[in-house]
């Protein structure tokens, strides 16, 4: 029922966070594979109806979306460690080359 209510107000509950900013997940939640999502098949809609369980859809789309956030955000923080350390060894780089010079001069 809270399901559909918020899905009717479009609201979704809220994540919690762990300290390093990743949502928090259950041990018992493993990763989505691409061969799970390539195979995938839905219930069918009760006696009446046609087409696939709504609900059993939403559910569905609602782990991928979360897997997909997840990855990009992963993505994301492996992107601004590559920069800071590429930035990083410039820095070093630079300052091997000040070094080199001065101690050449000197001699």
């Amino acid at each position: 029922m809270r399901h559909l209510v918020e899905r009717l107000l479009g609201r979704r509950p809220a994540r919690h966070r762990r300290s390093d900013g990743a949502p928090y997940r259950s041990r018992y939640c493993v990763p989505l594979l691409p061969a799970q999502v390539r195979s995938r098949r839905f219930r069918r809609t009760r006696l009446g109806r046609r087409g696939l369980d709504p609900d059993d859809v939403q559910r569905f789309l609602d782990r991928v979306a979360l897997e997909l956030a997840d990855a990009q955000e992963a993505a994301e923080r492996a992107r601004r460690e590559t920069a800071r350390i590429k930035d990083a060894l410039r820095r070093w780089q630079s300052e091997q080359t000040r070094t080199r010079d001065r101690y050449a001069l000197h001699r």
